[in-house]
């Protein structure tokens, strides 16, 4: 294809968003996304009248999806093929996961791999190509790799319980996969990263009572790395340890309260909002209980110039190490390019995970 899928992705997902917050359907007359989409791929104006409506545009990424999907697996062939692939841990179409069984005479500790991709982008195939998969399978430890639903499917914190529940079902599978349910790690970057974040440090959601067995489970991991994090996903925090936002980072005016799924940020101060902005917020879940945490930044430190280092600025690490030394809990912070030579993250999951060779 001439163009990347990911520019129109993230076109017609501007255009929900602006349907959400106005009365006005969005077209590429009103909406400046659409009209760069209009002008990179024509062809999706199917009726030819030169507008660029959002139905037209949904319905030619779907079909762009469908022919990319071809090409973006054969990136991953060099990995190993998962033990289990695509199993649905719940009941939406991306709540999928990939399972890699290790060699283990006994019960075998587990890592779950998390996508970024601003949750709205990102697949659970880019891990099986990596090093980091095969180093893990080499030293008996298993691994998951888990795919979950986008912004523009569910707000954040229903994001996150997907992440929840995956951890819960992997745990579930433990008889049938020969997993060691006391010994689950997590690890991702950016998105992944806040998402493992999020799984480290809030309280169990495991219910005792709950008809279905899987509720039942833990949803507390034992280790997490996290690269290039966000801090914690009450957005309203970000100004007291980044500084004040330049207005132009922002895809929209209510890009804040669209994160949650409501509307404008002055929905920001209802009751409501402050139960949502709590639970995504992994910075008051932590406590003395929670699991040790790696941080690795990749972003320059420093003023912040645009939007991309606002999302993954080291002072987001050194945010959450401030926290976690308040409840004595281990944080680490590597800074990109300090460990050369080394792979911090493989021997720090080793080492909580006690897994062989460690």
């Amino acid at each position: 294809m001439r163009h990347s899928i990911i520019p129109l992705l993230l076109a017609f997902t501007a255009a929900t968003l602006h349907a959400q917050t106005t009365a006005e359907p969005a077209t590429s007359k009103n909406n400046e996304r659409l009209r760069k989409g209009l002008a990179a791929y024509p062809e999706a104006d199917t009726n030819k009248d030169g507008v660029l409506t959002m139905e037209e545009g949904l319905a030619f990424l779907a079909k762009m999806k469908k022919k990319t999907a071809a090409p973006e697996a054969k990136k991953t062939v060099g990995g190993p093929a998962p033990t289990f692939a695509d199993v649905a841990y719940g009941p939406h179409e991306r709540n999928k996961l990939d399972f890699w069984k290790a060699k283990a005479d006994k019960p075998a500790p587990v890592v779950v791999f998390i996508h970024g991709g601003g949750f709205v982008a990102g697949d659970k195939s880019r891990w099986q190509g990596t090093p980091e998969l095969k180093q893990l399978l080499d030293k008996g430890v298993s691994c998951a790799a888990i795919n979950y639903r986008y912004l523009t499917q569910a707000p954040v914190q229903d994001i996150l319980h997907d992440a929840a529940h995956a951890v819960q079902f992997v745990r579930s599978k433990g008889s049938e996969w020969n997993i060691d349910k006391t010994r689950i790690a997590a690890q991702g970057g950016s998105a992944g990263a806040g998402t493992s974040l999020w799984l480290a440090t809030r309280d169990d959601l495991a219910d005792a009572t709950a008809s279905d067995p899987v509720l039942r489970e833990s949803s507390r991991v034992c280790a997490a790395v996290i690269n290039s994090t966000q801090a914690t996903y009450d957005l309203t925090r970000w100004e007291s340890f980044l500084g004040p936002a330049n207005p132009a980072w922002f895809k929209s005016p209510d890009e804040g309260a669209l994160f949650y799924g409501f509307k404008k940020l002055d929905d920001l101060q209802t009751q409501a909002a402050k139960v949502v902005l709590h639970e995504c917020d992994m910075l008051s879940w932590i406590s003395k209980e929670d699991a040790p945490i790696l941080c690795t930044t990749g972003q320059p430190d420093g003023p912040i110039q645009n939007r991309g280092q606002w999302l993954h600025h080291p002072k987001h690490a050194r945010e959450v190490k401030k926290c976690c030394d308040a409840c004595a809990v281990e944080c680490t912070i590597i800074a990109d390019g300090a460990a050369k030579g080394e792979n911090p993250a493989l021997h720090f999951l080793l080492t909580h995970l006690q897994a062989a060779g460690e």
